[in-house]
């Protein structure tokens, strides 16, 4: 077996670990109170309602967010940063544009993104391939 051929056996080996893991998390965590299901298998927990108007797709939107593993690991925070970032809903990942939607302005929503409605099985620097995702996320202020 050639060099490549284990380092790619290693890869598929993590990335199945991984996916395993995420799907026991999520198949448990939505029989956690208050935690909803979407169809297209992304979970979310209104952690403080909105009082404002809701987004479409298409808005762009000022927000909050801290994204994490599911070890805690927390990968990237505009809160920490204190600088709130800006964008068209659209423009995000899937599994974002699926519930931002549902989150009215100055509301706080926990939500878990499968690896498909996210950063897929390639993942990207800090995250791993195939991984479940968790972000804390607070609509601020739709902006147009």
């Amino acid at each position: 077996m050639s060099l490549f051929d284990r380092l790619q056996g290693e890869k598929a080996k993590k990335l199945n670990e991984e996916k395993e893991k995420g799907a026991t998390f999520l198949a448990t965590n939505k029989t956690k109170e208050g935690v909803i299901e979407l169809p297209e298998g992304v979970q979310y927990q209104m952690v403080e309602e909105g009082t404002g108007k809701q987004p479409a797709v298409s808005t762009l939107i000022e927000a909050h967010y801290a994204g994490r593993l599911l070890d805690g690991k927390e990968f990237d925070s505009s809160f920490r940063r204190n600088q709130p970032f800006q964008a068209r809903i659209n423009q995000l990942i899937i599994g974002w544009q699926l519930v931002l939607p549902l989150v009215k302005e100055g509301g706080r929503v926990i939500i878990w993104v499968p690896s498909d409605l996210g950063y897929g099985d390639n993942g990207v620097p800090g995250i791993p391939g195939g991984a479940v995702l968790e972000f804390e996320v607070q609509l601020l202020r739709i902006l147009s």
